[in-house]
């Protein structure tokens, strides 16, 4: 299994031939080259997640596509979204996605709490989207660990990775941060890694990772 990631929350997962898109948000301004895209999970309804442009060329090109998301985001959605909560688990080609969490971590008590659904995908990548929940009870052999964000303090993203205690790990979720606060986050979250043995990539868009 291959594990691609691209700008600030999107990535794509490939598979015996298939692609599993994850969060493909306003901050990829095009998506390039899809691959054969089986299936499609957005995390929560925050634009820098999804766009309707995005998941319309999904769809377009890959019709028998399946979407997973919440349920404000499939109101919103200008293609047919399943609905998935915490606890469900789903099979689309040779993906097996388990999902996880349930709410979006506090930004301010002025706004209020949406919907998020992390996910982890055939039993090894763990993709939290903007939540700290943990998979219990979960083995997580990579997990893509949220480095910037409104709703994230550096100190709280390192327990995170030190509660999940993953054997790999990668930023996501770069995108409000500056390349000397990215380099800073990064690298608090290589030394929480390694405090159980993990081995931290610090992956740019467009590199990958293989499972």
């Amino acid at each position: 299994m291959q594990i691609i990631k691209h700008e600030h929350a999107r990535l794509t997962v490939r598979n015996s031939g298939e692609s599993l898109i994850i969060d493909p948000g306003s901050f990829s301004e095009s998506l390039g080259d899809l691959g054969n895209v089986v299936g499609v999970v957005i995390t929560h309804e925050h634009p820098d997640h999804w766009t309707p442009d995005h998941l319309k060329r999904i769809a377009r090109e890959f019709p028998r596509a399946l979407f997973f998301s919440t349920t404000a985001v499939a109101e919103a959605a200008p293609v047919d979204v399943t609905v998935v909560r915490p606890g469900d688990s789903v099979s689309v080609g040779s993906f097996s996605l388990s999902f996880f969490g349930g709410t979006h971590n506090e930004i301010h008590s002025s706004i209020p709490p949406v919907d998020n659904v992390g996910v982890l995908v055939n039993g090894s990548l763990y993709y939290p989207g903007d939540s700290y929940a943990v998979p219990d009870g979960i083995d997580v052999e990579v997990l893509a660990a949220p480095v910037g964000a409104p709703w994230l303090k550096i100190g709280e993203a390192m327990d995170y990775v030190l509660e999940v205690a993953p054997r790999h790990a990668f930023p996501i979720h770069e995108a409000t941060l500056s390349p000397a606060g990215l380099a800073m986050h990064t690298a608090r979250l290589d030394w929480a890694t390694q405090r159980s043995g993990g081995t931290f990539h610090p992956l740019e868009p467009g590199e990958s990772l293989d499972i």
